[in-house]
């Protein structure tokens, strides 16, 4: 490598260097308020991006000894994965159907559930719970499982449409000749050539139902039964109070899971991703 090359290099790793400070920036301050000491938190004097007084775990203490965190992250674990799996079998077969079968209305029916993704969960939370009263699953983890599909369903069935269409159909159609049933051409042929697309879609989904706060805000209210968005912020805020340290560590603790999924999953996420955008 020539010395143009090397300085062409360097100059295009440093033109991305604000944009990695800026993604950065945000777990850096989480992780540093975290590890402050309450007299330091709100010491007026401190340098806001430095630990002058020495870094303390009592926030961490707090959060997993004097709360209920570890229940919720267990709820939190549970809907997610549930709400994932479900999402993901019923947004796989609607994708497929409307990138493969030609029937009428199909492309009107593409883009009207993207639309319904559109839909914002603060005009939806209002109808849905009384369907959560009606099933008689009001206070209860099991009303987000039912819930979050609502909008879970819709993204993956448009971010899996775009991935299907990129499988040549030729692969399908030679295990139909050899005697496969279009299911069978689904299961044995399309998914694992789908692997990629499938990944990103439950990165999504994982992610999406992770964070969610409003349906789990509305349709759950014990600590038995929250989520650790909603336990963090409601269990550390008391009126004016801020747990600022405590919160910091909920936020900390629950990015861990997220973290670790893109860590072992970023090449699939990467590749499943652009073959959908690109088509």
């Amino acid at each position: 490598m020539n010395r143009r090359q090397l300085t062409n290099r360097l100059l295009a790793h440093l033109g991305l260097l604000p944009f990695i400070i800026f993604a950065v920036f945000p777990f850096y301050h989480m992780t540093l308020t975290s590890l402050k000491q309450n007299r330091e938190l709100y010491d007026r004097t401190a340098v806001p991006l430095l630990i002058q007084q020495g870094p303390t775990f009592d926030h961490y203490a707090k959060l997993l000894w004097e709360t209920e965190f570890l229940t919720w992250t267990k709820n939190s674990l549970l809907v997610t994965v549930l709400a994932t799996f479900i999402s993901l079998v019923l947004g796989t077969i609607a994708a497929y159907a409307l990138a493969r079968l030609k029937f009428f209305a199909v492309g009107s029916l593409g883009t009207g559930i993207f639309v319904t993704y559109l839909v914002p969960t603060s005009l939806l939370f209002l109808p849905l719970a009384q369907v959560v009263n009606w099933l008689g699953l009001g206070d209860s983890k099991w009303a987000l499982v039912v819930t979050y599909p609502t909008f879970l369903v819709p993204f993956c069935t448009w971010l899996l449409m775009g991935y299907f269409r990129t499988v040549p159909k030729e692969v399908e159609e030679c295990a139909m000749v050899d005697g496969a049933t279009r299911i069978q051409a689904l299961w044995r042929i399309v998914l694992p050539i789908a692997v990629p697309g499938l990944v990103c879609a439950a990165l999504f989904a994982f992610t999406l139902s992770w964070n969610e706060f409003i349906y789990a805000l509305t349709f759950t209210s014990s600590s038995e039964q929250i989520t650790a968005s909603v336990g963090v912020t409601t269990e550390l805020i008391r009126g004016d109070i801020y747990y600022w340290g405590s919160l910091m560590a909920g936020a900390v603790l629950a990015s861990v899971p997220i973290v670790i999924l893109y860590v072992f999953f970023l090449d699939y996420y990467v590749s499943g991703l652009t073959a959908g955008a690109i088509k």
